[in-house]
């Protein structure tokens, strides 16, 4: 098994964008979700709310960002003493905020009052002691600073989309961190730890998908296949802490470096039991 996807999401909800190789740190793969839009009151906002958000695509600048979207471009800087308090799934965090001539430009673009905020050096927020052992740091992501999934476990899920009449979906869909290329369907649910690149990762927590997974990732329209139908049949949670259909693992990353497409990647810890899925005829 080895390495055949890896992807940073510099603006939560923004485009993906794919890395030969990449730095991680305890918080996750660099670079990865330190910006977000929220609301006038500091609440995130997704493309579960605002599918245009799938159209941005963000690059790290020094100092800032530069944003695209559909022939708009803007470079924002961020002034470290510039800052408000934003939350993200129930997180408080406080953030380098844009310069307001900035957000009522962004205001434009998206139709709506809206803020852009960077999780800089001195914004903090760890999340996870219940299923990591620890708090772990993480930036703007849902829950945890890593998102693993597997090509064996998608193919799966087509063949269901398929039998269903549907389009099959591509990975950008579940907005993954690193792919590994596997034989075996759903066989992430037995691994604990994995290694890749000399870097231990923990699977500390399945994750659970969302109405983005039915959103194109390059326009933000809910169209073509609808995975969540398709992973209904056997991969409905039947754990009550977890609910909803689960695709891809949540990970956190037990020490630093440079992972790179290609690398191998060895289970170092298998688990017992699967996680316990409802199966539905």
């Amino acid at each position: 098994m080895k390495v055949t996807g890896l992807n940073t999401h510099p603006l939560k909800s923004g485009r993906a964008i794919a890395q030969t190789s990449v730095s991680v740190q305890m918080d996750g793969l660099a670079g990865d979700r330190r910006f977000m839009v929220v609301d006038a009151d500091g609440q995130f906002i997704t493309q579960r709310e605002l599918q245009l958000l799938a159209q941005v695509e963000a690059t790290h600048v020094s100092g800032g960002v530069h944003l695209r979207m559909n022939g708009h471009m803007i470079t924002v800087p961020f002034d470290p003493a510039r800052r408000i308090d934003v939350q993200v799934w129930g997180s408080d965090v406080n953030a380098a905020v844009a310069a307001e001539p900035v957000n009522a430009t962004l205001s434009g673009w998206f139709g709506r009052p809206v803020k852009l905020v960077h999780m800089d050096d001195q914004a903090a927020r760890a999340v996870g002691e219940e299923w990591a052992g620890q708090a772990t740091p993480v930036g703007f992501a849902d829950g945890f600073p890593v998102l693993i999934t597997t090509t064996a476990s998608l193919a799966d899920l087509n063949v269901s989309l398929i039998a269903k009449g549907q389009e099959p979906v591509g990975m950008d869909r579940f907005r993954t961190n690193i792919l590994i290329d596997n034989d075996e369907p759903w066989e992430e649910d037995l691994w604990e730890s994995v290694e890749i690149g000399g870097i231990v990762f923990d699977l500390v927590k399945p994750c659970a998908r969302c109405i983005m997974t039915t959103q194109d990732q390059v326009t933000g329209e809910r169209i073509g296949g609808n995975p969540i139908q398709g992973l209904a049949e056997k991969r409905m949670s039947a754990d009550r802490r977890v609910p909803g259909v689960l695709f891809g693992w949540n990970a956190v990353p037990r020490g630093e470096g440079t992972i790179s497409l290609g690398n191998g990647m060895r289970v170092v810890k298998a688990r017992e039991e699967r996680w316990p899925m409802k199966i539905r005829a």
